[in-house]
């Protein structure tokens, strides 16, 4: 058995003091996390340091603080005051418009060429497109000043599209509609 000594002044510590002579007083409760939070905050500074060099240096990242927009009223009314404006439907009958389906349906083209010639149309040819799956009736135009003629030819075509492209140039046409399937007339044969 251990000898028992008898206890002196160094075996009773207050807790106010941190040491007495060669004894450590107990250490406090949670001290441990405290360098794990000083290497979490470290990291978070040095994360944020990085993305903001980098959104500086590469000027690509659009980094927007909330209450602190760097887009004002002044930049949206330049906006509005630059855009475009739509050339207004015009009805030409010296154009020439080719119509093609492309629906399954068949006598899609010829109602659609009706009526484009009641509403004042020259039409030319009468086809199918080279696809049976168009959702949308779509106007092309390949001259940006017929605007507003394929925007006139779309007005008789309630929902359709108005389209600059050069995808109908060779066509002979000034105008191309392709019908759609949401072409809806009274002679449209249903399939």
């Amino acid at each position: 058995m251990p000898p028992t000594y008898p206890k002196d002044r160094f075996d009773h510590l207050p807790h106010s003091l941190d040491r007495v002579g060669a004894h450590r007083a107990p250490g406090k409760k949670g001290r441990h996390w405290v360098a794990f939070w000083w290497a979490l905050g470290a990291t978070a500074v040095l994360i944020g340091l990085g993305v903001f060099g980098m959104a500086s240096l590469s000027n690509k990242l659009n980094i927007a603080i909330p209450g602190l927009s760097s887009s004002s009223a002044t930049d949206t009314a330049t906006d509005a005051a630059t855009a475009v404006p739509t050339a207004v439907a015009t009805v030409d009958p010296s154009l020439t418009v080719t119509v093609l389906n492309g629906t399954k349906g068949t006598g899609v083209a010829k109602a659609a060429g009706e009526v484009l010639s009641a509403a004042g149309w020259t039409v030319g040819a009468l086809s199918n497109a080279s696809t049976e799956d168009v959702t949308k009736t779509t106007v092309y135009y390949a001259d940006a000043t017929l605007e507003g003629a394929a925007r006139g030819v779309a007005a008789s075509f309630p929902g359709s599209t108005v389209l600059l492209a050069s995808d109908f140039a060779t066509s002979g046409a000034d105008l191309t509609v392709v019908v759609g399937a949401d072409f809806v007339s009274s002679t449209t044969p249903t399939s």
